[in-house]
């Protein structure tokens, strides 16, 4: 596996990908729901994976991918290298804000993280990591995560799991944010990857997520000292949906203990 060349050829892809993304607010963004009504697909995330599937392909023939929108393969192992991809990571956000959504890759060799990337496509601030090599901002290499204690952190959470719900209990999670500085809210899951690997959140954590998701975001957070795990504290299944916190060491094993108690 010649990660040099594969990074070289991702990143370029990537900026590609998300020229089409900035240009396609000239053209009509066709809007349909998936399982669920806010659960929201465009025709550009479908002409992106096209687009990356294409030519990941022409490139890397026995590489597998694994896209959000089901144009890749049928994947039932992470054997071998899997390109996991979400061409629009925020795709509610890219309907109705024009920001604040992301093209998140993850490539995964025998299921060990190798290369992560983020873009965030309308602020042009694009995160990348190679495994054991660090992780950057743009061209800024991050630096190492410190200790938080949670009454000084910031901790990316929907407010929706801090009400009743019926997958975690909500008051321990009233508790987290009565505690900590504050809360915040993107509506990408990998932007909020993104923030906590570079500094600007935490934490962060979610009920659900799917691999495509979380999958780059994995790879650029670990280069920096940050813990990722699902909310059992085990390796995040990447086959499948899970639940899932990122964040500072120290802080995540006391989010878990204290603050997190699924149903």
């Amino acid at each position: 596996m010649n990660l040099g060349y594969i990074d070289r050829f991702a990143k370029s892809l990537i900026r590609e990908a998300g020229h089409k993304i900035r240009i396609s607010f000239y053209s009509q963004i066709d809007v349909e729901s998936k399982a669920e009504a806010n659960d929201l697909v465009t025709n550009i995330d479908k002409e992106v994976e096209r687009f990356f599937i294409q030519r990941i392909r022409d490139a890397f023939p026995d590489h597998k991918i694994f896209g959000e929108e089901g144009f890749g393969d049928q994947i039932h192992s992470l054997d071998g290298i899997v390109w996991l991809l979400d061409p629009i990571d925020g795709t509610m956000n890219f309907i109705h804000q024009k920001k604040n959504f992301a093209i998140s890759l993850g490539i995964y060799k025998d299921g060990v993280g190798m290369l992560g990337y983020i873009y965030d496509v309308m602020a042009d601030d694009f995160y990348h990591a190679v495994k054991g090599e660090g992780a950057y901002y743009n061209d800024e290499r991050l630096p190492l995560l410190e200790v938080t204690r949670l009454e000084e952190a910031v901790i990316g959470i929907n407010a929706s799991w801090v009400v009743p719900n019926r997958r975690v209990e909500h008051e321990p999670l009233i508790e987290l944010v009565a505690k900590c500085r504050g809360t915040r809210s993107y509506g990408s899951a990998a932007i909020e990857l993104a923030y906590v690997a570079s500094g600007r959140i935490d934490a962060y954590v979610s009920m659900r997520l799917a691999p495509w998701d979380i999958a780059g975001g994995m790879v650029i957070a670990q280069e920096v000292g940050a813990v990722a795990t699902n909310l059992k504290g085990e390796t995040p299944h990447l086959l499948g949906t899970d639940t899932f916190i990122v964040a500072r060491p120290g802080l995540h094993d006391n989010m878990l203990r204290n603050h997190i108690r699924l149903k």
